[in-house]
């Protein structure tokens, strides 16, 4: 089953097995249902993994296909990306990394270039059934775009790397959801996929290279190393 999307502002196309549609996903959407059933807000599940192992297309996938499904209640993916720091913040600060401070720009996409407390606020506000915009990351702009999607369903699935990470402050968002789903890949696979996206996103192939080694390969490993067992765990290939 091949599709594409439109993920963080660029058309990504992936395909996905009869087969575990039939044993994964659609079981798996039907436990995210039975579960929202009667429940005073929006149901939240986590859906975290290491970069480039297409939580994002997932995501989008199980919408769409909840979407499509007779008695599924519909689901709506949203990316934790959205609440990077935006660009000019991370081209003006400094992460302590290896014994020393060095720019945040270096370690885009790792934990410290996130804004957790406002992430944190705005899943409590999902939780509650708050009415909600939510932002999105644009790759082409390479920034956060604010209130860019309006929260319109009973059912949210939040993908994003540290989502389960078990270092605080990250361990203390799982309160916030009511189911944690894990997506784990070797990183020999991830390696060409974030070489390739950097590419997609303007970077020749010899800066997608530096790139990996000075930041998506690091958060690769950091990712794998700290990911909390989940509810649900998923392993690359699906």
């Amino acid at each position: 089953m091949e599709r594409e999307w439109l993920v963080n502002g660029l058309a990504v196309r992936a395909s996905f097995r009869e087969k575990s549609v039939e044993e994964v996903f659609l079981p798996l959407l039907r436990r995210l249902s039975a579960q929202a059933q009667g429940a005073s807000g929006r149901l939240v599940a986590f859906l975290a993994g290491p970069p480039g192992s297409g939580k994002s297309t997932l995501a989008a996938f199980l919408q769409e296909l909840s979407g499509c499904t007779p008695g599924q209640k519909p689901l709506q993916a949203l990316g934790m990306d959205g609440f990077h720091y935006p660009q000019r913040e991370i081209e003006a600060r400094q992460v302590w990394r290896d014994g020393r401070w060095q720019p945040m720009k270096r370690f885009k996409g790792g934990p410290e270039s996130f804004d957790v407390e406002k992430l944190a606020a705005a899943l409590g506000s999902l939780r509650r059934g708050e009415p909600l915009r939510w932002p999105l990351y644009d790759r082409r702009l390479h920034d956060v775009v604010e209130d860019a999607l309006e929260v319109q369903e009973g059912i949210v699935l939040v993908e994003g790397n540290w989502l389960l990470d078990q270092r605080q402050p990250w361990a203390s968002l799982r309160k916030l959801c009511d189911m944690a789903i894990a997506l784990r890949a070797d990183e020999e696979l991830l390696r060409p996929r974030l070489i390739a996206r950097k590419m997609l996103g303007g970077l020749t192939e010899a800066e997608a290279r530096v790139f990996y080694e000075t930041s998506d390969g690091p958060s690769v490993r950091m990712c794998l190393r700290h990911l909390q067992p989940a509810d649900v765990e998923l392993q690359l290939p699906l």
